[in-house]
């Protein structure tokens, strides 16, 4: 059986220490907390207590995820895919989007022309591997004609 050890952290100092370090998502927050021991009730009125002092905020919290994302060379496709992945509302995605412009399609270029340091692709298989490549980092087919197009 799995003893845990005594806490010497409250659900507030654990959930604080966290939000020190970076921003989390609300279910994210939830899922730490949950993970680390602490009773429903205790977590969900810590949650509570994050959300009316703002330490806790979805909004901020996506649109820092997209941030990381963009200088990764990810497209929207693939954001909004690990945004849903943990949790966050439809409505709060599309916002952050809109807060973080992008022009995807440059965007798209650059991560082509880093990868591939602008080499064409000699032939069929190998336009193919490159498509995969871009479709795995969330670019639509447009955006991938586009970056392709060098």
């Amino acid at each position: 059986m799995y003893l845990q050890k005594p806490r010497s952290f409250s659900a507030r100092d654990a959930a604080l220490h966290l939000l020190s370090r970076r921003d989390h998502g609300i279910h994210e927050l939830y899922q730490k907390l949950t993970f680390k021991g602490y009773e429903a009730l205790e977590v969900e009125e810590v949650v509570q207590f994050c959300l009316e002092h703002k330490y806790l905020d979805d909004l901020r919290y996506a649109r820092s995820q997209i941030r990381q994302h963009i200088n990764k060379g990810h497209g929207e496709q693939r954001i909004k895919q690990e945004l849903h992945q943990k949790k966050v509302a439809e409505s709060i995605i599309e916002q952050a989007i809109e807060c973080e412009p992008q022009d995807w399609f440059e965007l798209a270029k650059q991560t082509a022309e880093k990868k591939f340091k602008g080499h064409r692709a000699v032939d069929r298989k190998e336009y193919a591997k490159q498509v995969r490549f871009m479709q795995y980092r969330g670019y639509t087919f447009d955006q991938i004609s586009y970056a392709l197009d060098f």
